[in-house]
């Protein structure tokens, strides 16, 4: 996307307020969960000191340096997040068995994202309402209800589209990141000794004098670094240099400094540690700080959710989910979508973690898994654009993935032992989403596979067709396949012994890029006796129109008005049996998938008093 017609501080702005909402959260539960969740480290002064300097170092490591610095580098025509990484391998991934592995990860990274973003809304909210716990212990009953109330209405505002919200978030999370660094300064004067925990010696001394408590701390460290996989996910809306400044200038700095801020306070009074951070207000404040806490949260949730969409949408574009509804919120903003599917199993999942889990900290077990499992395929993925397409030497690129896959990893083990008391939903989220994901993906290249072996060449099929009856008009016939004659038009030649005298068979195509130009868009061949071939070609970043799409046909002399053009959609029953190319129970799910998919009509825009269509059965 281009950046170049708004403003550097405008582009800032908003990259404060959408991307970094979810790490610009983690103050709230993550030191909290670090010395009183359920693998507790004692509040000593050493322990403090030692754990803030791992939290200050990841974020360097694993945000800094791995997301910032070289991961936001590896964009795919500016746009960033796991399937855009993964589009952008696979394009240059020339060994088959190579591309498939690149796939699953890809998939599997997409996978992952939908758990978390199931989790994030849960515990960002949750952990923000827990606040009214210490304004008035009395009030710790009504938690529960007053998140859920709150997360309800979130979920029922997508509809409308958050543009206008969205105007808000720049400056609401601009005023949040700095009372986070004000909290945390008025704590650090009192206590400045806290800030030799920046150096990394405090680090390296607690892990090698206390592996057993460290390896147990990482599983909760990782908290502060979640959603640093956000700045490459969002990097499209913004631009690469917009969240680079923000972060470096603005953001890290007040993080930092709200968590040395907790530390100072816990090492002058270790009892805060039942809720660090809204202990850093004064008794005045809290209150207000969780209402300012609360609206922080909500904006961390909206962005999570609207990446959903995104991720939804790309899905559907690069052929891992069926067609489904996606509605356009903005006139003017090509980002802004609501997709209803997505959005209501969200929020079913989100009220069952929260009904479920009862607390942030019970919610922290669960979250670790996602976050850490994201985090490690996109350093495997950026390994191979390493060598793909930056061509850096072999030693360079050993030195540097395997410094990041040592900590990946090192964090994923912590969270692994965390699955008993909830890790497991993100895997069971990712696994279940992961085999719809590849189901579909499968079960269409097999339909794809069995129409090709029922059509017959284009070439032959024209030449055949030579007694045949031609009518009046334009018959556009939707087809997935490049060549080959379509199945609707076999039917309706079969069952209406005519043809249209002009016969349009057009394919739309998802490019491995997120937008098309106009001029790429559309290719036209035309062959003898009336028929032509149209394919239209689509980021997976874009929606497609085939009405607007055949509109630029004129510049290659085919006008198509549309008063006088027939669409016809091939509708395939898809019929499971015991074939060995598909197990049968994915057969199953793949057919219920297939019946459930939203119209081709609605999916590629084209009037519904201008379509016939055509039933296909197909038994995989």
């Amino acid at each position: 996307m281009q950046h170049g017609k708004q403003a550097l501080p405008a582009l800032t702005l908003g990259a404060i307020g959408v991307v970094f909402g979810d790490i610009g959260t983690s103050p709230l539960y993550a030191l909290k969960e670090i010395f009183n969740g359920h693998h507790p480290i004692p509040v000593t002064p050493d322990n403090i000191l030692g754990i803030l300097s791992l939290v200050f170092w990841s974020i360097m490591a694993l945000v800094s340096l791995k997301y910032v610095a070289i991961i936001m580098r590896a964009d795919n025509r500016g746009e960033g997040g796991s399937l855009a990484l993964l589009a952008l391998v696979t394009e240059r991934a020339k060994n088959p068995r190579l591309a498939w592995i690149v796939t699953l990860l890809g998939i599997f990274a997409a996978a992952l994202f939908y758990g978390d973003s199931m989790i994030t809304p849960a515990i960002s909210v949750l952990s923000a309402v827990e606040g009214l716990e210490l304004v008035a212990p009395t009030l710790k009953p009504y938690v529960i209800p007053i998140t859920l109330a709150i997360l309800t209405g979130l979920f029922l505002i997508q509809k409308h589209g958050t543009g206008a919200v969205g105007l808000a978030f720049g400056p609401v999370m601009t005023g949040w990141f700095g009372i986070l660094a004000v909290l945390g300064v008025s704590h650090i004067v009192d206590n400045p000794a806290v800030l030799a925990a920046l150096n990394p010696a405090y680090a390296i001394h607690f892990i090698v004098h206390y592996p057993g408590l460290a390896f147990l701390a990482l599983g909760s460290v990782v908290l502060a670094v979640t959603g640093g996989e956000a700045l490459y996910t969002d990097m499209g809306h913004f631009g690469r240099f917009p969240i680079r400044l923000a972060w470096f200038c603005y953001v890290m700095p007040a993080l930092v400094l709200n968590y040395f801020g907790q530390g100072a306070l816990l090492l002058a009074e270790p009892e805060a540690i039942q809720n660090p951070f809204f202990l850093l207000a004064p008794d005045w404040a809290l209150l207000p700080m969780v209402g300012i806490a609360t609206l922080a949260t909500v904006i961390a949730s909206q962005a999570v959710i609207s990446g959903a969409f995104s991720v939804a949408r790309q899905s559907v574009q690069m052929g891992l989910l069926p067609r489904m509804q996606i509605i356009h919120t903005s006139g003017k903003e090509e980002g802004q979508i609501y997709v209803p599917f997505t959005n209501w199993s969200l929020y079913l999942a989100v009220v069952a973690l929260v009904i479920g889990f009862k607390s942030s900290s019970n919610l922290a077990a669960a979250y670790g898994i996602a976050v850490t499992g994201t985090m490690l395929i996109d350093t495997i993925l950026v390994a191979f654009v390493m060598v793909l397409m930056w061509r850096w030497h072999w030693s360079l690129v050993a030195v540097t993935i395997g410094s990041l896959l040592a900590a990946d990893i090192a964090f994923f083990a912590a969270n692994v032992i965390k699955i008993p008391e909830g890790g497991w939903f993100p895997i069971v989220a990712g696994l279940i989403s992961f085999t719809v994901l590849t189901t579909w993906r499968r079960g269409r290249r097999l339909v794809s596979e069995e129409m090709a072996k029922q059509s017959i060449p284009m070439e032959d099929f024209i030449q055949a067709i030579d007694g045949v009856h031609r009518v009046y008009g334009t018959a556009v016939f939707m087809t997935s396949a490049k060549d080959g004659v379509p199945a609707a038009l076999l039917h309706n030649l079969k069952h209406n012994q005519v043809l249209h005298e002009r016969v349009a068979l057009v394919t739309v195509q998802t490019a491995d890029t997120p937008y098309i130009n106009d001029f790429d868009r559309i290719y036209v061949h035309r062959m003898q006796k009336g028929f032509v071939r149209v394919i239209i070609r689509y980021g997976f970043m874009e929606s497609p129109d085939v009405p607007g799409a055949l509109e630029g046909c004129k510049r290659f002399g085919e006008a198509f008005d549309m008063m006088e053009t027939t669409f016809y959609l091939s509708r395939e029953t898809i019929v499971p049996s015991f074939s060995r190319k598909i197990s049968p129970l994915r057969a199953r799910l793949f057919a219920i998938m297939s019946k459930n998919a939203t119209s081709a009509s609605d999916f590629f825009h084209i009037p519904t008093n201008r379509v016939v269509e055509l039933g296909t059965q197909l038994v995989l």
